[in-house]
C-alpha cells in the first residue's frame, strides 16, 4: 500500500466512524426526466440521455431534440438540410399547425405568426417503466392573445436492446371562443429525420402500415404508422416510426411525407376541425426509435403496444402521510386524484381500512 492509499484509507475510516449509520439507499429509477438549465428536460435511460425536451419562453414552439438511437447517435435534426431558413420550423420532433383561426403556428417567418408557449411544468416523473413530463401551455396569436389552452404529456418508454418510444399526448381546449384547424394543414406533429436517414440525401427508405413504400404512394394517404429508416453512420442503419393513435379523430390519419427527410401525421385532408367552447380535442402520437429496417410485422406489433398503452394506470391509495409529501399527492388516482397535500393525507386512514 502506498502512502497515498494509506492516507485515503485512514480518511475513509474516519468518515465512516463519524456517522452513526450508512444512509439508506433507495431504489434508483432506470428512467428519468431530469431538468437541466435553460428550460430543458433530459430523458435518460440508465443515466444516458436518449432525448431532450426544449420549452424556453423565447421559442416559437416546444420540441424534442435530440432523439438518440440505440447506438448513441441522433436520428433527428433541426431544419431542412437544403433550406435552413425557410424550414427553420422543422424542429426535430414538434407540435404545431399551419392555420388555427387563420393564425399560422407552423412557420417561423409568416406575417400572422402564432406561438405555442409552455407556461408550466406540472410534474416530472421517474420510474423503471417510463419517464414523463406533464405540462400546461397556450397557443398565442401574434399579439399574445390566447387562442388554445393545452395540457401536454411527454413520455419516454424503454424497450429492448436500447430501443425506446416517445409518446406525446395533447388535450386542446378553446381559450374562449370557437377554434378551427384548417383542412389539410401541416401538423399537428412533425418529425425531421437526420440528413443521412432521408431518402434524397442519404438513401433511406419510407414505408407505411398499408405496405406502401416511397413518397409518391404514401403522401397524404391514411395509415396507422409511417417508418423512416436509413444510415446513421457507415454500415449502421436506424430509424423512426411515427404512430397515429386510434383515439385521434380521423384515425387512421393521412401522412405528409417527403424524400428530403420529414414526415408528419395530419388531421384531415377532407375537412376542417372545429372545437367549440367547453369541448376539447384529444390527440396522441408515438415515435418508435429502432435499430435496422424492421420487418413490417414488427412495426405492426410496436404500434399495437403503443395503441394499448395506459398513460394513467391505477396508482394508489397512499399508505402513509409520507407518501403524499413533496408533490407526490399528484401521482395518485386511487381512490381518486387529489387536488392538494391535505386531501391526500386525509385519505390515508381510509386506505388503511381497505
Amino acid at each position: 500500500m502506498t502512502r497515498r492509499d494509506a492516507l485515503l484509507f485512514s480518511l475513509t475510516a474516519c468518515a465512516r466512524s463519524a456517522v452513526s449509520a450508512v444512509p439508506e439507499q433507495r431504489h434508483f429509477p432506470s428512467m428519468q426526466a431530469l431538468p437541466v438549465p435553460y428550460d430543458q428536460v433530459s430523458f435518460q435511460l440508465a443515466e444516458h440521455e436518449i432525448g431532450r425536451y426544449h420549452f424556453g419562453p423565447e421559442l416559437n414552439r416546444p420540441f424534442v431534440y435530440p432523439v438518440i438511437g440505440p447506438l448513441g447517435r441522433t436520428l433527428t435534426r433541426m431544419g431542412h438540410p437544403g433550406d435552413p431558413y425557410t424550414h427553420s420550423h422543422h424542429n426535430s420532433v414538434w407540435i404545431s399547425y399551419t392555420k388555427v383561426n387563420g393564425i399560422n403556428f407552423w412557420e417561423d417567418h409568416a406575417p400572422n405568426r402564432g406561438r405555442i408557449v409552455q407556461q408550466q411544468i406540472v410534474e416530472l416523473i421517474d420510474a423503471d417503466e417510463r419517464a414523463g413530463i406533464l405540462a400546461k401551455g397556450a397557443w398565442l396569436s401574434s399579439t399574445g392573445q390566447p387562442i388554445v389552452q393545452e395540457a401536454r404529456e411527454i413520455w419516454a418508454y424503454p424497450l429492448e436492446a436500447g430501443e425506446w418510444m416517445l409518446v406525446i399526448d395533447l388535450l386542446l381546449r378553446p381559450d374562449s371562443s370557437e377554434v378551427t384547424f384548417d383542412r389539410a394543414g401541416f401538423g399537428p406533429i412533425g418529425v425531421r429525420v437526420a440528413k443521412s436517414v432521408s431518402v434524397y440525401f442519404g438513401g433511406g427508405v419510407i414505408r407505411n402500415s398499408e405496405r406502401a413504400e416511397g413518397e409518391k404512394v404514401i403522401f397524404h394517404k391514411p395509415a396507422r404508422w409511417v417508418d423512416y429508416s436509413g444510415y446513421i453512420a457507415p454500415g449502421v442503419i436506424e430509424g423512426l416510426t411515427l404512430f397515429d393513435h386510434p383515439l385521434n379523430p380521423y384515425h387512421p390519419s393521412p401522412f405528409h411525407v417527403r424524400e428530403d427527410g420529414w414526415m408528419g401525421a395530419m388531421l384531415s385532408t377532407e375537412q376542417a376541425t372545429t372545437i367549440s367552447p367547453g369541448k376539447s380535442l384529444h390527440l396522441r402520437y408515438g415515435v418508435y426509435v429502432h435499430t435496422g429496417v424492421p420487418e413490417l410485422a414488427q412495426l405492426d406489433s410496436r404500434w399495437n403496444y403503443f395503441a394499448k398503452l395506459n398513460l394513467h394506470p391505477p396508482y394508489g391509495p397512499p399508505k402513509s402521510a409520507r407518501d403524499c409529501l413533496n408533490g407526490n399527492h399528484r401521482l395518485f388516482n386511487v381512490p381518486h386524484p387529489f387536488r392538494n397535500l391535505k386531501e391526500c393525507q386525509e385519505a390515508v386512514p381510509q386506505a388503511k381500512e381497505q
